[in-house]
């Protein structure tokens, strides 16, 4: 693993005032972004000061971070960047095949999201979040653990809440409390059924809650996976989720959540892929990533092979 020191990145970056010339950019563009559905608003508002600043066209497209892996490694669709909110699909699903390395850039944590409109909002605190969401005709929800990582890590909450609380069987009847039309294929789809009232709460990614405006419930660090000093109890929890064949799984345990960008190794673009990541990992790229609620590492981590030299400068002796 490797450490991006910040000081390379500044002054390997684009400058505020600077742009490549049109025949440039257009030989290059237009950049193609996958990521994450909890990354469509902090990649968009980079994507825009990246265009800008260039003079790039991009397309973006946004899915749950294991449909969006999938596109590549079974519809044979490559983007210029990949950028998914759990580290540990690139080694699981795409390295070394499609990408040789990848660099985790960005925290999150889950939290319960609601509305003032959501039944018992007045009285759910993160003591007794978990009564509330039990109580006759509350509607929770959450997305498809199979498809995204928000979906499984609000089943790894529920498993943690359990042993937290000290109440035998409460994972299980979470999960029995959330049926399966209250499940979506990701996070940022159940913001709009919370807005409608149509979902009471949802477990969600803390950005997500506060780019959408929406009231939430913070959980305990010990259950939140946004702690690394609680990481060891986050590893006491797992869950299945289907796997890279039909009747294959892979199992997921707890820890803290860190999400990570690759450039496959079919990009179209790679040369504008790259300058897309360095500014998203220079110190203007944190900031606009910040200002959409995401917390931004102050130097990336990758592990990997190939990885463009300005990312290779420096080992880390460990993940964050």
């Amino acid at each position: 693993m490797r450490i991006i020191p910040a000081v390379l990145l500044l002054a390997a970056a684009c400058s505020s005032g600077e742009r490549r010339d049109d025949a440039t950019a257009g030989e290059e563009g237009p950049l193609v972004v996958f990521n994450a559905g909890s990354l469509a608003r902090p990649i968009r508002a980079a994507l825009d000061t990246f265009a800008a600043r260039e003079g790039v066209r991009f397309e973006q497209e946004q899915a749950g971070s294991l449909e969006t892996a999938r596109k590549v490694t079974e519809l044979g669709r490559v983007p210029d960047v990949i950028a998914l909110a759990d580290h540990d699909i690139f080694p699981q699903l795409l390295v070394p095949e499609h990408t040789a390395w990848y660099a985790r850039f960005a925290r999150n944590r889950m939290v319960l999201a609601h509305t003032a409109r959501s039944r018992h909002a007045n009285a759910i605190t993160p003591a007794n979040w978990w009564q509330i969401i039990l109580r006759s005709g509350v509607e929770t929800g959450h997305s498809d653990p199979d498809l995204d990582p928000a979906g499984y890590r609000a089943l790894l909450v529920m498993q943690l809440a359990e042993r937290y609380y000290r109440q035998p069987g409460l994972a299980a009847r979470l999960e029995r409390a959330i049926p399966p039309r209250n499940v979506r294929p990701k996070e940022t789809d159940l913001v709009a059924l919370l807005e409608t009232v149509e979902l009471d709460y949802a477990f969600e990614y803390e950005s997500v809650a506060r780019g959408a405006s929406l009231e939430f419930v913070p959980f305990p660090d010990s259950i939140s996976l946004g702690n690394m000093r609680d990481s060891a109890f986050y590893r006491t929890a797992r869950v299945r989720i289907v796997g890279r064949r039909p009747g294959d799984s892979l199992t997921i345990r707890g820890e803290p959540i860190v999400y990570a960008l690759s450039i496959p190794r079919r990009a179209a673009h790679p040369r504008l892929a790259e300058r897309f990541v360095m500014f998203m990992m220079s110190e203007d790229g944190r900031r606009v990533l910040r200002a959409s609620y995401l917390d931004a590492l102050d130097s990336a981590v990758v592990s990997g092979e190939g990885a463009p030299a300005w990312l290779s400068e420096r080992r880390s002796p460990a993940a964050p």
